[in-house]
């Protein structure tokens, strides 16, 4: 039976994160059987990563910046399962240059030290405006020129993060995930923009990593629907519950006046998540949850039985999380959870 470092075992049962137990280890408040333990000490922890009913339930972190990675690494989070890139448009009068945003993806990468990081590409239109962009003035943003509807529209500036991603996939375990998908088309041409520049970069004897995923948001009900096609031109798919909700339930998410109108726990978001689910696995692919529904504790339970694979969080919330994933066992529970999903609802 392996064994680990004691702060990694308190870290990974989310008694603490992995820096606060080396404190208070140093501090000789930890004990086991009794005795004090050093940092050097190992224990018998009984799992590897996280775990339930055999099968590992990752838990990575969801980030805004570079700055964001230091809360992933107090909080001991396994990976970043959501890079928002839009700061980088967002703070600044112009366009970010190849080599800024290089540099940003670089650090981040770099500061994550091998973990997987994956990077949503351009995810700006509906509530984030920028006028650089020049983008016409619309009536309904949340469903118009937006996210990589942009990206294909305007190849040129897609194509220059594609190369400044690419380019810092060399510094670490890169993940690219396209945002807003409806289409098997929309893919294919992402796909096709990617091995353009992966031939330029090679042409140019710029170093890349062969090893990069590609995945793509699943956050329409066309997605949901269509996920069986979807899943064949991918490598993962990370669930957007916010506005998968937003669009299955026909409710603005930023009208507070809906109420209980928008129900992230409405069976039909609930049952398009395990039809995803069901048709990544059928197809080889694995899939997590990037959206604010990951982290709410009142569905861990229904996630595990589902079978995500991932769940990616702010990082506060990545050790309640992972506590109440340690704590949770669905062999006697999946059938009746799954069985819930189908049968008759009550609006709340």
């Amino acid at each position: 039976m392996a064994e680990y470092r004691v702060q990694k075992v308190l870290a990974d049962q989310g008694i603490c994160s992995r820096r606060e137990a080396e404190r208070l280890i140093a501090a000789g408040k930890v004990k086991v059987n009794g005795h004090p333990v050093t940092l050097g000490d190992k224990m018998d922890p009984d799992y590897d990563k996280v775990m339930i009913d055999g099968k590992t339930v990752r838990i990575y972190c969801n980030i805004g910046s570079p700055e964001d990675v230091h809360a992933v690494q107090v909080n001991d989070g396994g990976g970043i399962g959501l890079f928002r890139s839009e700061f980088l448009y967002l703070n600044t009068s112009d366009y970010p240059t190849e080599d800024q945003q290089f540099e940003a993806y670089k650090q981040v990468l770099s500061d994550m030290d091998g973990k997987e990081v994956i990077i949503r590409t351009l995810d700006i239109g509906a509530d984030k405006q920028i006028g650089y962009f020049d983008l016409p003035k619309e009536d309904n943003p949340a469903m118009g020129m937006r996210a990589l509807r942009i990206c294909l529209t305007r190849p040129e500036i897609f194509k220059t993060q594609l190369r400044a991603l690419f380019r810092a996939s060399a510094f670490g375990k890169l993940g690219i995930m396209f945002p807003m998908v409806t289409s098997v088309w929309e893919v294919r041409e992402a796909k096709k923009l990617c091995e353009e520049v992966k031939r330029e970069l090679k042409q140019e004897g710029i170093p890349y990593s062969e090893e990069v995923q590609i995945g793509i948001m699943i956050e329409t009900p066309a997605a949901a629907i269509n996920s069986d096609r979807l899943a064949k031109e991918v490598d993962f798919f990370s669930i957007g519950t916010n506005d998968l909700t937003q669009y299955t339930l026909a409710c603005d998410r930023q009208n507070n006046d809906l109420g209980r109108f928008y129900d992230p726990h409405h069976p039909a978001v609930l049952r398009l998540i395990r039809l995803v689910t069901e048709n990544a696995h059928k197809n080889g692919i694995w899939v997590g949850i990037c959206g604010e529904l990951g982290a709410d504790l009142a569905l861990t339970e229904t996630f595990l039985a589902i079978g995500v694979d991932e769940l990616s969080v702010t990082p506060r919330s990545v050790l309640p999380l992972r506590n109440a994933v340690r704590m949770t066992d669905t062999r006697e529970t999946s059938d009746r959870i799954l069985s819930e999903l189908d049968s008759d609802y009550t609006a709340r």
